[in-house]
Protein backbone atom coordinates (compact mmCIF):
# COMPACT_ATOMS: atom_id res chain seq x y z
CA UNK A 1 0.00 0.00 0.00
CA UNK A 2 1.17 3.06 -0.72
CA UNK A 3 -0.27 6.24 1.27
CA UNK A 4 -1.24 8.40 1.13
CA UNK A 5 -0.98 10.11 -2.13
CA UNK A 6 -4.41 11.23 -2.75
CA UNK A 7 -7.35 11.16 -0.52
CA UNK A 8 -10.79 10.81 -1.99
CA UNK A 9 -10.27 10.70 -5.69
CA UNK A 10 -11.86 7.71 -7.69
CA UNK A 11 -11.10 8.89 -11.28
CA UNK A 12 -7.46 8.92 -12.44
CA UNK A 13 -8.78 12.57 -14.50
CA UNK A 14 -8.89 13.97 -10.63
CA UNK A 15 -5.80 15.68 -9.61
CA UNK A 16 -4.45 14.05 -5.76
CA UNK A 17 -3.14 16.64 -3.14
CA UNK A 18 0.60 15.44 -2.34
CA UNK A 19 2.24 18.09 -1.15
CA UNK A 20 1.80 21.43 0.76
CA UNK A 21 4.63 25.02 -0.16
CA UNK A 22 4.86 25.43 4.17
CA UNK A 23 7.26 28.71 3.09
CA UNK A 24 9.77 30.26 1.22
CA UNK A 25 13.51 29.44 1.43
CA UNK A 26 16.32 31.90 0.89
CA UNK A 27 16.29 34.96 -1.33
CA UNK A 28 16.19 33.28 -4.85
CA UNK A 29 12.59 32.13 -4.61
CA UNK A 30 13.04 28.09 -3.31
CA UNK A 31 10.56 26.82 -1.01
CA UNK A 32 9.94 24.41 1.56
CA UNK A 33 7.58 21.37 0.64
CA UNK A 34 6.02 19.36 3.02
CA UNK A 35 4.84 16.25 1.18
CA UNK A 36 1.59 14.42 2.35
CA UNK A 37 2.81 11.05 -0.25
CA UNK A 38 5.99 8.84 -0.06
CA UNK A 39 6.47 9.35 -3.40
CA UNK A 40 9.15 11.38 -3.52
CA UNK A 41 9.54 12.03 -7.17
CA UNK A 42 6.55 14.02 -6.77
CA UNK A 43 9.33 16.72 -6.42
CA UNK A 44 12.34 15.51 -8.70
CA UNK A 45 13.19 17.83 -11.74
CA UNK A 46 10.76 17.98 -14.31
CA UNK A 47 7.81 16.86 -12.10
CA UNK A 48 4.83 19.18 -12.65
CA UNK A 49 2.62 19.97 -9.78
CA UNK A 50 -0.46 22.15 -9.37
CA UNK A 51 -1.47 24.92 -7.12
CA UNK A 52 -4.77 25.07 -5.31
CA UNK A 53 -5.08 27.88 -7.47
CA UNK A 54 -4.77 25.94 -10.81
CA UNK A 55 -1.27 27.18 -11.67
CA UNK A 56 0.88 24.94 -13.29
CA UNK A 57 4.42 24.54 -11.16
CA UNK A 58 7.17 22.91 -12.71
CA UNK A 59 9.86 21.56 -10.81
CA UNK A 60 13.45 22.67 -11.62
CA UNK A 61 15.67 21.53 -8.67
CA UNK A 62 14.97 19.74 -5.32
CA UNK A 63 17.02 18.51 -2.25
CA UNK A 64 15.97 16.98 0.61
CA UNK A 65 16.50 18.98 4.07
CA UNK A 66 15.29 17.85 7.58
CA UNK A 67 12.17 15.11 6.41
CA UNK A 68 10.84 18.24 3.59
CA UNK A 69 12.20 19.15 0.89
CA UNK A 70 13.85 22.56 -0.74
CA UNK A 71 12.01 23.00 -3.97
CA UNK A 72 13.62 25.21 -6.88
CA UNK A 73 9.84 26.08 -9.14
CA UNK A 74 10.41 27.32 -12.85
CA UNK A 75 9.68 31.05 -12.86
CA UNK A 76 9.72 31.76 -9.65
CA UNK A 77 13.01 33.39 -8.54
CA UNK A 78 12.78 35.94 -5.61
CA UNK A 79 11.78 36.09 -2.14
CA UNK A 80 8.61 38.18 -2.84
CA UNK A 81 7.28 35.12 -5.47
CA UNK A 82 8.08 32.30 -3.45
CA UNK A 83 6.45 34.22 -0.31
CA UNK A 84 2.83 34.60 -2.81
CA UNK A 85 2.75 30.37 -2.70
CA UNK A 86 3.33 30.42 1.27
CA UNK A 87 0.74 27.34 2.60
CA UNK A 88 -0.07 26.46 -0.96
CA UNK A 89 -1.71 22.96 -1.07
CA UNK A 90 -0.09 20.87 -4.17
CA UNK A 91 -1.81 18.20 -6.31
CA UNK A 92 -0.73 16.24 -8.88
CA UNK A 93 -2.20 13.64 -11.43
CA UNK A 94 -2.57 9.96 -9.64
CA UNK A 95 0.52 7.67 -10.55
CA UNK A 96 0.19 4.60 -12.52
CA UNK A 97 1.79 1.22 -10.88
CA UNK A 98 0.11 -1.64 -11.15
CA UNK A 99 2.06 -2.96 -8.24
CA UNK A 100 0.90 -0.53 -5.65
CA UNK A 101 -2.44 -0.62 -4.04
CA UNK A 102 -3.46 3.69 -4.29
CA UNK A 103 -5.88 5.16 -1.95
CA UNK A 104 -7.24 7.25 -4.24
CA UNK A 105 -8.89 3.79 -5.84
CA UNK A 106 -9.70 2.32 -2.86
CA UNK A 107 -11.69 5.20 -1.79
CA UNK A 108 -15.63 4.37 -2.84
CA UNK A 109 -15.07 0.43 -3.83
CA UNK A 110 -17.02 -2.12 -2.85
CA UNK A 111 -16.10 -4.21 -0.88
CA UNK A 112 -16.78 -7.85 -0.66
CA UNK A 113 -15.53 -11.12 1.26
CA UNK A 114 -14.27 -14.09 -0.91
CA UNK A 115 -17.78 -15.47 -0.40
CA UNK A 116 -19.29 -12.63 -2.29
CA UNK A 117 -20.85 -11.34 0.80
CA UNK A 118 -21.11 -7.37 0.08
CA UNK A 119 -19.48 -5.94 3.31
CA UNK A 120 -19.81 -1.93 2.69
CA UNK A 121 -17.70 0.17 0.68
CA UNK A 122 -14.48 2.32 0.93
CA UNK A 123 -14.99 5.51 2.80
CA UNK A 124 -11.30 6.27 3.84
CA UNK A 125 -7.92 3.97 4.61
CA UNK A 126 -6.65 5.02 7.88
CA UNK A 127 -2.82 5.06 8.65
CA UNK A 128 -1.85 2.06 10.86
CA UNK A 129 1.34 0.97 12.08
CA UNK A 130 0.55 -2.89 12.10
CA UNK A 131 -1.48 -2.54 8.54
CA UNK A 132 -3.29 0.06 7.49
CA UNK A 133 -6.94 0.20 7.50
CA UNK A 134 -9.94 0.29 5.68
CA UNK A 135 -12.73 1.95 7.14
CA UNK A 136 -16.33 0.91 5.62
CA UNK A 137 -19.53 2.64 5.34
CA UNK A 138 -20.71 0.61 8.26
CA UNK A 139 -17.71 1.72 10.24
CA UNK A 140 -16.05 -1.72 10.29
CA UNK A 141 -12.44 -1.77 9.61
CA UNK A 142 -10.52 -4.17 7.56
CA UNK A 143 -6.51 -4.51 7.65
CA UNK A 144 -5.27 -4.11 4.13
CA UNK A 145 -3.16 -7.37 4.72
CA UNK A 146 -6.23 -8.99 4.25
CA UNK A 147 -6.85 -7.67 0.56
CA UNK A 148 -6.34 -10.57 -1.82
CA UNK A 149 -8.22 -8.40 -5.13
CA UNK A 150 -8.79 -4.99 -6.50
CA UNK A 151 -10.55 -3.87 -9.44
CA UNK A 152 -9.14 -0.12 -8.72
CA UNK A 153 -12.25 2.67 -8.09
CA UNK A 154 -14.91 -0.04 -8.36
CA UNK A 155 -14.20 -3.49 -5.97
CA UNK A 156 -11.91 -5.01 -2.99
CA UNK A 157 -12.05 -8.49 -1.91
CA UNK A 158 -11.08 -9.51 0.96
CA UNK A 159 -10.50 -13.00 2.62
CA UNK A 160 -11.36 -12.34 6.36
CA UNK A 161 -10.29 -14.46 9.11
CA UNK A 162 -13.07 -15.80 11.60
CA UNK A 163 -14.61 -13.56 13.57
CA UNK A 164 -13.00 -9.69 12.33
CA UNK A 165 -16.08 -8.04 11.77
CA UNK A 166 -18.27 -10.01 14.72
CA UNK A 167 -19.27 -7.73 17.55
CA UNK A 168 -19.54 -8.55 20.95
Amino acid sequence: MTGPDGSGATSSARMLEVGRIVKPHGLRGEVVVSLTTNRTERVGPGSELRAESGRRLKVAASTPHRGRFIVSLEGVDTLEDAETLRDTLLHASPMEDPDVLWVHDLIGARVRDTSGRELGSVTAVQANPASDLLVLSGGALIPLRFVVATMPGSEVTVELPDGLLDLP
